[in-house]
Parts: C-alpha cells; sequence; structure tokens
C-alpha cells in the first residue's frame, strides 16, 4: 500500500499498485466539498484515468460521511457581498466532477461510508459500482435550501423510481438507507465493510481485459438513453474493434489453452 496525502483527498494504492483510492478527507465538515476540493478531486480522477498502471479507481470518504455536497461555508457559494451564480457552480464544479467519474476510461467503485447527501449523492451515483455501509443514509436535503437536486440526480432517481417516489424523496428529505437504494436499483449492496467489498472486487476488476470494460461502460451510459436499434449499431462497431485487439487473441489464446488471460488492454 502506498500513500498521498493532500489537505482535502488522501490517495492510497492498493492491489498491487492497480487500484486507487481516493478518499474525501474533510471530515470535520462531514467531507462536504469547496471548490478547491472538487477540482482536486477531478484532476486526481483524469491523472488516474491517464495512468497505465491504474486498473480501478475507489472514491469513500473519511470519518462519519461519504460526501454530504456542498461545503455551504465557502464564499462561492454564500452571495455574502453579490449574488452568486449557481449555475456556474454547477458548470464549472459539480458537473465537472461527476462527468470525471462518467468519462474515466476505467471502473470507478464507491464505498459509501455514513452520511451521503446533496450532491454527494449525484458523486456517489455516478460511479459504476456502489456498496455502502449497511447503516448509512442517502438524503437529498436541496429543498431545505430552497433549491432543487443537480448534479444529475433528477436523471438517476426519476428513472429508478418513478416521478412520484422521487418527488417524495426529494420535497420531505427522508434518509433512504442501503436497502432501498439497492430495491430500486440506485446501488449494488451494502456491507458492514464496504471498502473490503471494493476492494475484492477492484482486484476482480483489474484482471479483466481493460478496453472491454472501458466500451462496456459507456455503452450501458448511453444504453439509458438511445434508441434500442441505435444500441444494436453501437454494439457492432464497438464488438468489431474489441475483435481485432490483442486483448482478444491473448483472451482466446487463454481459453484454448486453459490459463488466465493476461490483459494489457491493447
Amino acid at each position: 500500500m502506498s500513500q498521498g496525502n493532500s489537505d482535502n483527498i488522501l490517495e492510497i494504492r492498493e492491489n498491487g499498485g492497480q487500484t486507487l483510492i481516493l478518499k474525501i478527507n474533510r471530515p470535520k465538515v462531514y467531507n462536504a466539498l469547496t471548490k478547491d476540493a472538487k477540482l482536486e478531486l477531478i484532476s486526481l480522477i483524469r491523472k488516474a484515468d491517464r495512468n497505465p498502471e491504474v486498473r480501478t479507481l475507489i472514491l469513500t470518504g473519511e470519518g462519519k460521511a461519504f460526501c454530504t455536497g456542498q461545503d455551504l461555508n465557502d464564499r462561492t457559494v454564500r452571495g455574502d457581498e453579490a449574488p452568486v451564480d449557481l449555475g456556474t457552480t454547477l458548470e464549472t464544479e459539480w458537473n465537472p466532477l461527476v462527468n470525471a467519474i462518467r468519462e474515466c476510461s476505467k471502473p470507478v467503485i464507491a464505498a459509501v461510508n455514513g452520511v451521503c447527501a446533496g450532491a454527494g449523492v449525484s458523486v456517489a451515483l455516478a460511479c459504476d459500482l456502489i456498496i455502502a455501509e449497511s447503516e448509512a443514509k442517502f438524503v437529498s436535503g436541496f429543498t431545505k435550501l430552497g433549491l432543487i437536486p443537480d448534479a444529475g440526480s433528477s436523471h438517476k432517481f426519476a428513472r429508478a423510481m418513478g416521478q412520484q417516489k422521487a418527488f417524495e424523496f426529494f420535497v420531505f428529505n427522508r434518509a433512504l438507507m442501503p436497502e432501498h437504494m439497492e430495491e430500486y436499483g440506485l446501488i449494488n449492496g451494502h456491507d458492514e465493510r464496504p471498502l473490503e467489498v471494493c476492494l475484492k472486487w477492484a482486484a476482480s476488476l483489474n484482471k479483466m481485459a481493460p478496453l472491454s470494460l472501458s466500451t462496456l461502460k459507456t455503452n450501458l451510459q448511453q444504453a439509458q438513453d438511445l434508441p434500442y436499434n441505435e444500441m444494436l449499431d453501437r454494439e457492432i462497431a464497438a464488438q468489431r474493434t474489441l475483435g481485432n485487439s490483442l486483448d482478444y487473441k491473448e483472451g482466446l489464446s487463454a481459453f484454448f489453452e486453459k490459463r488466465e488471460p493476461q490483459f494489457k488492454g491493447q
């Protein structure tokens, strides 16, 4: 295990360096994020995406929370001296963070510990796999501030729960427990030690073909919104590309030689 530190984010390498854990390190404010913390997290995700040694990423939080969204003490959103444009905050901070996760070519896994609230819920749901601590709580909280859910939450919850149940969740701000989130298909499961589960999943993913995982991630994201026949065309194009990869040749060789494949992402 290797580790790097900053005031906002801890970087921890596991699984022989192939898994990078990015741990939000602001426990005094329940891992609420300032502008600088968001931009740092975006930079680290993009850097890991470019690093050939990293095969998987895990997002989690230090202390009693995964992430509770916006740090309201951040002067950029308080508007004490002049009106604040929260749309700009979304365009330049939250949406780029969510999209950095979604656009990362490598699997990103969320180990949700404790409270997950506000835009922190959007950060968790942007990940490809999500395991929550058994006692974790998912809370919206936007309407208490006179705001609406953002950073993709409306899209995710409306499709998973339907309009009426999503409306209920957002306006009454009652916490959803992990078992409820799992029933709606919003997370994969829950465990007393979510990070350990995520590390095991990451170790398995690290052995798989990187190009296959990256393409599958993109296709599943697009499949939520594209027509069926268009997805058929995209599958044809993707399979044609993957079929010409060295990883496919390695997969075939390993199958016939009855051994584990050694995929290199080529």
